[in-house]
């Protein structure tokens, strides 16, 4: 009988691990989620991955969805809230992550449409401006929910001001999405393309 309950309780013990490594995963120490939560809607994975910089680790980054997308386009058409969630793997100064952004999206649209976007990328830089620098650990997250529109959150604390426009958030999105990505390896890992 000692046997028998010792298995039973092994064989708990053995599925109750697997289900909690298959509802979270770790990136360089950051623990990612299966699944979030963003104004109520229940959101899955879309992909994770790591941000290089030549070979330093920047950050790890996560991106949820209401349904699967493997394009930029995908991602924003699709209804429903998203998120792109971001964690710091090492320090860097707030103002110059702010300026690697706009960078970002500068590469990523065309000049036209640029000039629309320069209210939203101000609003923006002060936001990281306020805060000296992001320290390994700190994590942000960049939310689309209609009717609002994009929600940052700095270090935990939603930021007064959203963008209402659709065209700001598929522009920001291109940071990372894009013809011209951050990094073209975390692309592929948060539109989980193999």
């Amino acid at each position: 009988m000692k046997v028998l309950l010792s298995s039973i309780l092994a064989f708990l013990l053995a599925a109750i691990s697997l289900t909690a490594s298959a509802s979270t995963q770790d990136i360089h120490g950051v623990k990612v989620e299966d699944k979030t939560d963003v104004m109520g809607a229940k959101l899955q994975l879309n992909g994770a991955g790591t941000r290089y910089r030549v070979v330093a680790k920047v950050y790890v980054a996560a991106l949820y969805a209401g349904k699967k997308a493997s394009t930029l386009d995908e991602l924003v058409n699709q209804p429903g809230p998203k998120r792109l969630s971001i964690t710091m793997l090492r320090d860097i100064d707030a103002n110059e992550f702010g300026k690697l952004l706009t960078r970002g999206m500068e590469d990523n649209n065309p000049k036209a449409e640029m000039s629309k976007l320069i209210p939203g990328l101000i609003k923006m830089s002060q936001f990281f401006s306020e805060y000296k620098k992001l320290s390994a650990g700190d994590s942000f997250s960049i939310d689309w929910v209609p009717g609002a529109g994009t929600v940052i959150a700095i270090k935990g604390k939603t930021q007064d001001v959203q963008f209402k426009e659709p065209e700001f958030y598929k522009a920001l999105m291109a940071i990372w999405l894009g013809p011209v990505p951050a990094d073209f390896k975390l692309k592929d890992a948060l539109l989980n393309i193999k």
